[in-house]
């Protein structure tokens, strides 16, 4: 029995709904929740929730899914929230012991305390920029990917956990050219290569 727990770090703000992000959150729940093979928890980060139940949850999982939409180029404050006090919960309770280093080499091992070991996570995230800002010469990203530009602190924080990551899948031209029926299609695609396929 494998064990999944997914995050919905979408967020009701501004002019927000986070539907977006609820609705491949649902499906997640409902791709796994079909399949004898697998159990699952969930967390919504708009809903109230106990820090140390979350730290049980990422201890509890064989694998992380992440939801979120990208704001402003970051995490929505909701989401960073939920990070930042999940996993200072989790200090020495499962998450990480120390930023692995000691006092006779400070230079050396940072990065290397995470408890989460053996567990991956898979990211997906929504933008209203088209895909072509990251891969087209002269345009907004310098052609740099999304898991290598924006997204690269958020790797290494997960890799500090000691988790290692599942190929992303990033939606891209929400806001102005949303087709959510095929983007539908192509994260439960994209779920059966990357978790089905890889466990079987």
């Amino acid at each position: 029995m494998t064990k999944i727990f997914i995050i919905n770090g979408g967020q009701k703000f501004g002019h927000s709904g986070g539907r977006f992000n609820e609705t491949i959150a649902q499906e997640s729940a409902d791709f796994f929740r079909n399949n004898p093979d697998f159990e699952v928890r969930t967390t919504d980060v708009n809903d109230d929730y106990v820090p140390s139940e979350e730290v049980e949850k990422f201890v509890w999982a064989d694998v992380i899914v992440y939801h979120t939409p990208i704001w402003w180029f970051q995490l929505p404050h909701g989401f960073k929230k939920y990070i930042d006090v999940v996993f200072t919960e989790g200090h020495a309770k499962g998450i990480y012991q120390s930023d692995g280093r000691s006092s006779k080499n400070p230079t050396r091992n940072y990065g290397t305390g995470g408890m989460l070991h053996g567990r991956k996570y898979l990211l997906t995230t929504s933008w209203n920029a088209p895909k072509e800002a990251f891969t087209l010469p002269g345009e907004f990203f310098d052609e740099k990917s999304v898991d290598d530009g924006p997204l690269f602190g958020f790797h290494r924080m997960n890799a500090f956990t000691g988790m290692t990551s599942l190929e992303s899948i990033h939606f891209h031209d929400i806001e102005k050219n949303a087709d959510v029926p095929r983007d539908i299609e192509l994260y439960k695609e994209h779920l059966t290569k990357t978790i089905l396929n890889s466990l079987s």
